[in-house]
């Protein structure tokens, strides 16, 4: 009877410690997964850093892939966290023409103006009504005369020495004596701004010099240019005088004229004159430049009048008229024409990337 139970209390001890050890690892295993589950929380709570969000270049991949040997796991994370984190948009400026202060170009033409041709209006202005001497861009309203008149451009015409500068003793590449057509004259004088070829012209124009001073006059009052003055055909006088904005009127009206467009925006010629070829260059060096599109062009000098351009041509996709008058140095003018291009250029890109 003892020994039965003996047997029976190691039968039951038995069983309770195959019960128990089930029990015991389903009670050690439940405070693992409620401590997994608060680990697993606090880490989706935990906002990721935005350093990590850094974006992987391509040198910086191909390290990872040497290092690891495993393209996906350098490929994995970068994806994750960019849709983590999202960087905001920044908001984007309307930005018109007005927007960009002309008063920051720092031009050093005393008188400067551009219009836009397909509108009309002043895109920028630089004491526009300044009455000053124009030069030899006087000689753009010389070809108009000339071609208004309606006269033979094969006829010859002569240098004489009516023609030869006693004004300012400037030089001239055009012996006394000389002989050329007139369509050839017209075409130094646009290109060289040669004077005794415009002077010449002047002077074969049917009536005379005189005539001819009071033609340009005319001419002058019929676009509307009310402060302007002319009293030579080559603009050697400091009486030659006019305003930007009368300039612009003189510009936008010189473009109608075929022969004016071609011989004014001539790079180079070679030229038969008295049976030698000379080689003459146009006195605007913007003319040979890629990276202008100019349909007229005239520059001027004299002590009085300083270095004096005048343009139609297409900037940032528009047709303007830039004139320049009274600038300081040899190439001041042609700095601010480009500084003026540069500037509307800018403007018309900002136009472009504003929102829709």
């Amino acid at each position: 009877m003892k020994q039965k139970f003996k047997v029976a209390l190691m039968v039951t001890a038995l069983l309770g410690m195959g019960l128990g050890a089930p029990l015991e690892a389903a009670t050690a295993k439940k405070p693992t997964e409620q401590a997994s589950k608060k680990v697993a929380t606090k880490s989706a709570a935990k906002p990721v850093k935005k350093t990590a969000a850094k974006s992987v270049s391509p040198k910086t991949a191909a390290t990872s892939h040497k290092s690891h040997g495993k393209a996906t796991h350098a490929k994995k994370p970068t994806k994750t966290l960019h849709a983590a984190v999202e960087t905001p948009k920044k908001s984007m400026r309307r930005v018109a023409m007005a927007d960009m202060d002309p008063g920051r170009l720092a031009l050093y033409s005393a008188s400067a103006l551009v219009i836009d041709q397909n509108t009309g209006h002043t895109v920028l202005e630089k004491q526009p009504d300044a009455v000053l001497p124009i030069a030899s861009i006087s000689k753009l309203m010389t070809a108009m005369v000339v071609l208004d008149a309606k006269l033979d451009l094969q006829e010859v015409i002569a240098i004489g020495d009516e023609d030869v500068d006693g004004l300012k003793g400037t030089r001239s590449r055009l012996p006394v004596g000389t002989t050329m057509t007139r369509e050839t004259a017209m075409l130094l004088a646009l290109m060289s701004s040669e004077n005794r070829a415009a002077h010449s012209l002047g002077r074969h124009y049917p009536g005379g010099m005189r005539a001819f001073v009071q033609a340009m006059n005319r001419k002058a009052q019929a676009l509307g240019m009310y402060h302007s003055s002319f009293e030579e055909p080559t603009g050697l006088s400091s009486n030659n005088v006019s305003t930007a904005h009368d300039l612009a009127r003189m510009v936008t009206a010189a473009a109608r004229y075929p022969e004016i467009r071609g011989f004014s925006t001539t790079a180079e010629a070679k030229v038969e004159l008295n049976g030698r070829i000379a080689e003459f260059r146009n006195t605007n060096a913007l003319v040979r430049s890629d990276n202008w599109e100019i349909g007229i062009s005239k520059t001027g000098y004299i002590s009085e009048a300083g270095r004096c351009l005048v343009m139609q041509a297409r900037v940032a996709d528009k047709p303007v008229v830039i004139v320049l008058l009274d600038s300081v140095g040899k190439m001041t003018r042609v700095g601010d024409a480009n500084r003026i291009k540069r500037w509307m250029e800018s403007a018309s890109l900002a136009l472009e990337r504003r929102p829709v």
